[in-house]
């Protein structure tokens, strides 16, 4: 028997909706102005300086992703990809100045007549903010970081 999501869990499903609703601008609100935003192309990659990252994206380049996104006339969303996700097992431990969750992603992307899954491991650093959290940053493991990865667009 499972009860209320907690505070930290609501949020995290807060986020993903705002995803699969392809509320980019809203989802970039919900991150801090120093934030920073992941996706490592290895397993255990230990820095996004140290090879190519699938996406390492400061708060600058998350903006422009976001406008990206948000133009009619991004060929990269022509159509629209129909996403859901789906956040569980979240625990959180405190990281000193902030807050540092882990939670599982499975994310189905549905665009062209093609489906596709990713799984993985998100790891957010949150901070308190007017009773809700920001994302201070934002580090996605999939599972399969290190295939053939074609066009991804929509974020994780």
């Amino acid at each position: 028997m499972s009860g209320p999501p907690t505070e930290i869990e609501a949020f995290l499903i807060h986020e993903a909706r705002l995803l699969d609703e392809a509320r980019y601008r809203a989802w970039l609100d919900l991150f801090t102005e120093d934030a920073w935003y992941w996706v490592p192309s290895q397993p255990d990659q230990t820095s996004p300086l140290d090879t190519v990252s699938l996406i390492y994206d400061d708060r600058k380049l998350l903006e422009t992703r976001v406008r990206r996104l948000a133009d009619a006339r991004a060929h990269a969303q022509q159509p629209p990809s129909r996403t859901s996700r789906i956040v569980a097992n979240v625990t959180r431990e405190d990281d000193g100045d902030g807050i540092a969750v882990r939670s599982k992603l499975q994310l189905i992307e549905y665009r062209r007549e093609r489906q596709r899954l990713f799984g993985g491991t998100v790891h957010h650093g949150l901070v308190a903010a007017r009773a809700t959290f920001k994302i201070r940053w934002k580090r996605v493991d999939l599972v399969n970081c290190n295939a053939t990865l074609d066009g991804l667009s929509v974020p994780f």
